[in-house]
């Protein structure tokens, strides 16, 4: 996944991820009619932390290390949101993650608000031992601002369960007490939840199947093509063809494949873990990746970068159904167009929520220390995904307004909601 880069186009669409939120809260809040204090309140985040530490590499050296934790808001419950290592890692970027993050809470009803974290840094320019003391080092110096009932951050981009053992294990040893609850996505064996690794590809292919309902189309044959190889996009593409998709193209930062009788996704999954995908039969190749986006599929899956889908290529998408595995993939002004066109849109809130759900379903297995089988959870995920999916369509019509600006829309009443019986308004 890539980062946010904070550029304009030339038509004038703006594509930083801190001016984008802001413009869909607006949105939302103005069909509401929610009052004037509520939406400021929304578009800050309430606290944002920068640090920055230092770390002693393996050549003795001294680096030091900035970073920064935002949390968004906690009127329904503490912060929670992803921890990612990456050198382009920005304040904005940052920010608005953690608003996402609280209203991609709201609309699958979890008792949380949003946070985000990163560190500046290329985790690929260092080893083992030096990745574990920048895990440490940053939990160290966010340690006072989170906590089980505080701020319980997650994974992110290019961080792992291992580096959440490690800052797991951090905090604890500053608290003087286990405390695995103050973080997930940690491993099994310390407090981690069965079916974790998979949650955001299934909870993406829940709305999907609820989607194909909506329309009444089959998911039999159904065609698929999925942007981004990663770990979302990989089980997206396996649990779709499980139930009886045709996967017809994917891409990664390589290149795409697109063959429109269905791909061999055995052969491709092997290729992109001994070499490459564009090691696959040369006549599939696709001379232009982004094309992928723009063939005639009944299934879109984003499950790679950020603002793909734009006011240049918005027009030209023949999917009937976008799900947005990746955060932010399509630009407020694209939404607007797709929508126009008929094209329902599943958005990124909704769509890839599945992974913070059962991050919550951790941290209530760590509260209880009582731990589900990974039916259980699989099957609690897929209520909540249903639910939602639902809740928003029902928004949606009584509105008539497009997915996104739906979700938000109950996200956004849920937490005036709790603003007000607090007093804050």
């Amino acid at each position: 996944m890539a980062i946010f880069q904070e550029v304009q186009q030339s038509a004038g669409e703006v594509l930083n991820p801190y001016e984008i939120v802001q413009t869909q809260i607006e949105t939302a809040a103005s069909l509401l009619g929610l009052e004037r204090g509520v939406v400021e309140i929304l578009k800050k985040p309430k606290r944002v932390l920068y640090v920055s530490f230092p770390v002693k590499l393996d050549d003795g050296s001294i680096r030091v290390f900035e970073g920064f934790r935002s949390q968004h808001n906690d009127a329904i419950g503490p912060t929670k949101g992803g921890i990612r290592f990456h050198p382009d890692v920005t304040l904005d970027e940052v920010k608005a993650l953690s608003m996402w993050m609280t209203f991609k809470c709201g609309v699958v009803s979890l008792p949380y608000g949003g946070g985000k974290g990163g560190v500046i840094c290329d985790p690929h320019e260092f080893s083992k031992a030096e990745i574990e003391r920048i895990s440490r080092g940053f939990m160290e110096a966010i340690a006072d601002i989170v906590g089980p009932v505080k701020d319980i951050p997650a994974p992110d981009v290019y961080t792992n369960p291992q580096i959440m053992g490690w800052m797991m294990d951090t905090y604890s040893r500053i608290k003087g007490s286990y405390s695995p609850g103050v973080i997930t996505g940690k491993p099994l064996i310390i407090g981690g939840s069965k079916g974790r690794s998979e949650a955001t590809a299934r909870g993406c292919v829940y709305t999907i199947e609820e989607a194909m309902k909506d329309m009444g189309k089959s998911l039999q044959g159904a065609t698929v093509a999925i942007q981004g190889f990663g770990n979302a996009g990989r089980i997206a593409a396996d649990l779709l063809s499980g139930l009886g998709c045709k996967i017809v193209a994917v891409s990664d930062s390589k290149g795409a494949l697109y063959d429109p009788a269905g791909l061999d996704l055995a052969q491709v999954e092997k290729l992109k873990d001994s070499s490459t995908i564009l090691d696959y039969d040369a006549r599939f190749h696709l001379q232009q990746p982004e094309e992928l986006l723009e063939l005639d599929v009944d299934i879109l899956v984003p499950a790679a970068l950020e603002n793909v889908i734009t006011l240049k290529n918005a027009h030209k998408v023949k999917a009937r159904i976008i799900a947005e595995a990746a955060n932010g993939p399509t630009t407020p002004e694209a939404d607007k167009v797709l929508h126009q066109n008929g094209v329902l849109v599943i958005p990124d809130i909704l769509a890839n929520a599945g992974g913070v759900t059962v991050s919550y379903f951790e941290w209530v297995q760590n509260l209880m220390n009582y731990y589900w089988s990974e039916a259980e959870v699989n099957q609690k995920l897929r209520d909540v995904m249903t639910q939602s999916y639902w809740a928003v369509r029902s928004i949606a019509q009584e509105y008539k307004t497009d997915f996104r600006t739906a979700a938000y829309m109950i996200s956004l009443k849920r937490i005036a909601e709790a603003m007000r019986a607090r007093g804050w308004v």
